[in-house]
């Protein structure tokens, strides 16, 4: 992996003074598209505006991937007490991170002031992820910036239902479909608490005996639950060219109908990556074959 330093400066203009006032941010950002995954390491932040009446801040990172209002796009770092200077040194991932992600999406940094009554705003900065090579470390050297409009992040949560992990095999001498279900990232908050209780459905259809539905372990508030199931289905390898997966997730209430968070189907009439994730699995057998996928909020389970 290769490492690249960048100085950052969103905009130096008659403002410059008040950007400058607020201090300096120093990260380094990594993404391991082996891994879809997304490494953001704060490092430290210089010369920060006091907060406090005593002269300095309790200063803390927030990290936040836009678009998206939930709250999986959203980590922090720990909480440096008494310093204008604080060193973090503190890696956070994001996982589920696609090559399209990569084009989209900005990572946005806000330093904050910890106190008794929540926190208050310093400084903030926006790199959009598409300045990023692949598996290679880019450094930035950041001025913070009074805070930016979000651009209506909260409206765009509807159709930001999260994403999922899955894997597929055929054992051609089990004449059997092994379905992978491993985690998810960033899924949709169904409960008042900001969180859901989430598990995934199986459904190979048609099936009019309904006999090939499967459930995963509901996992207890999270919006990144892992689960690392496996679910076997007999069938011959002809008759599942005829047949569509459907994965669904949902939100467990008790005591009341448990909320669609959202699902994708795989099959021959599915596109993009949910079609070559099908067609690898039917093309080479034995192989299993792992790939991430949006949650669609449209589509409509066969419940």
């Amino acid at each position: 992996m290769m490492e690249e330093t960048g100085f950052y400066l969103r905009s130096w203009t008659s403002n410059s003074v008040d950007i400058l006032s607020l201090g300096a941010l120093e990260i380094s950002l990594l993404y391991d598209s082996n891994d879809n995954a997304l490494h953001c390491t704060v490092v430290r932040a210089r010369a920060l505006k006091a907060m406090d009446s005593n002269g300095l801040s309790d200063p803390y990172v927030k990290l936040h991937l836009l678009p998206g209002a939930s709250k999986a796009n959203k980590l922090r770092t720990k909480t440096i007490h008494k310093t204008l200077n604080p060193e973090w040194n503190e890696t956070l991932t994001y996982y589920g991170i696609t090559s399209d992600d990569m084009i989209k999406k900005t990572l946005r940094l806000a330093v904050l002031d910890e106190d008794a009554f929540g926190y208050d705003f310093i400084g903030e900065t926006r790199i959009p992820l598409k300045r990023l090579k692949a598996l290679q470390t880019k450094h930035f050297n950041v001025y913070l910036e009074k805070q930016l409009p979000t651009e209506k992040d909260d409206d765009l949560l509807a159709n930001d239902r999260g994403r999922i992990l899955l894997g597929l095999k055929y054992d051609s001498r089990k004449h059997a479909l092994y379905v992978y279900v491993i985690r998810c990232v960033g899924l949709a908050a169904c409960d008042a608490n900001g969180y859901s209780d989430p598990y995934v459905k199986l459904y190979l259809k048609p099936d009019k005996d309904k006999k090939s539905k499967f459930k995963t372990a509901v996992k207890k508030k999270t919006l990144n639950p892992e689960y690392n199931e496996e679910f076997v289905y007999e069938i011959k390898h002809n008759e599942l060219a005829k047949k569509t997966l459907e994965i669904t997730v949902w939100d467990r209430d008790i005591g009341k109908t448990n909320d669609f968070v959202g699902g994708v189907q795989l099959g021959i009439n599915s596109k993009g990556e949910r079609l070559k994730h099908w067609f690898d699995t039917l093309k080479t057998t034995d192989q299993k074959y792992e790939r991430w996928h949006t949650l669609s909020a449209e589509l409509i389970p066969e419940v």
